[in-house]
């Protein structure tokens, strides 16, 4: 239009949802990409529930945002120009924040979810849809439970019907109450390895392990395990993610999808 002026538009601006490895890694790949001509920005936020983070390449914030409302005011504020909900699969309640903002700012959005585990020859496998089917489970399985489902939830386990069962619970941070009545905390971080989930198994004398279907190698040995030990393995499936958002499987299918689609539509449909 005549006499209109527009002013130069920043370099993109991506908001990865982080807290998961895939998320250190897709940061780094866009802080390198960055860091060329015209490149654009790239900011990590992470939840602040644990200590001592590991933090991502590129700029990092932490905390909350105060809901839907409080991500759609920040993205608005902040230019941004593509959304990436990269959290942990069972982050339900972010991943659904994530959507509404970006409904609410018209700024594209994809999700990063790595694939789930799968069962294989020899695993003694059961499938509960949350964490209380997981818990009902338990009494038929064995007394001797190794918990690897976070810190994060162990309310359902804290059972007065399942006080003759004994707890291992591991997590990388103190577990919050309440807890099972009989448990011993393991604070560890992962990756782990087979032969020392092995060594775990058989010196605790686990007779059932409870895990969320979290998927990837950091923490898959224990499975392995748990086959090799013939234990068996309570896995709590994973939410859906929210309906309409595009997901990719790893941190390339993110980049294609940012490159392809998200940036070009998003400076198309962003709202002013």
């Amino acid at each position: 239009m005549p006499g209109t002026h527009h002013r130069p538009r920043p370099r993109p601006h991506i908001l990865v949802l982080g807290g998961t490895a895939e998320a250190r890694h897709l940061a780094a790949e866009l802080a390198e990409l960055a860091a060329r001509p015209g490149g654009g920005q790239v900011t990590t936020s992470l939840a602040g529930r644990v200590a001592h983070p590991r933090l991502p390449p590129g700029a990092v914030r932490i905390g909350g945002f105060g809901g839907a409302e409080g991500l759609a005011a920040w993205l608005r504020e902040h230019r941004v120009d593509a959304l990436v909900d990269a959290t942990h699969p069972f982050a339900a309640t972010i991943s659904a924040h994530a959507q509404r903002a970006a409904a609410a700012t018209g700024i594209p959005l994809c999700a990063l979810r790595r694939p789930g585990w799968s069962a294989g020859p020899g695993d003694r496998w059961q499938s509960a849809a949350s964490l209380a089917d997981a818990a009902v489970r338990l009494p038929a399985l064995g007394r001797r439970v190794f918990l690897t489902t976070g810190r994060l939830g162990l309310a359902a386990f804290a059972d007065p019907d399942l006080d003759q069962l004994d707890f291992l619970v591991r997590s990388v941070e103190p577990p919050e109450p309440p807890l099972p009545r009989h448990t011993r905390v393991l604070l560890d971080r992962g990756p782990f390895t087979v032969e020392s989930e092995r060594e775990l198994l058989r010196t605790h004398r686990i007779d059932v392990l409870v895990t969320k279907d979290s998927g990837g190698p950091a923490t898959a040995a224990k499975l392995t395990a748990a086959r090799e030990l013939a234990v068996p393995v309570v896995v709590v499936r994973r939410p859906p993610p929210p309906p309409g958002v595009l997901v990719a499987p790893d941190v390339a299918g993110v980049l294609e999808l940012l490159s392809r689609e998200l940036l070009s539509r998003g400076a198309a449909d962003r709202c002013p």
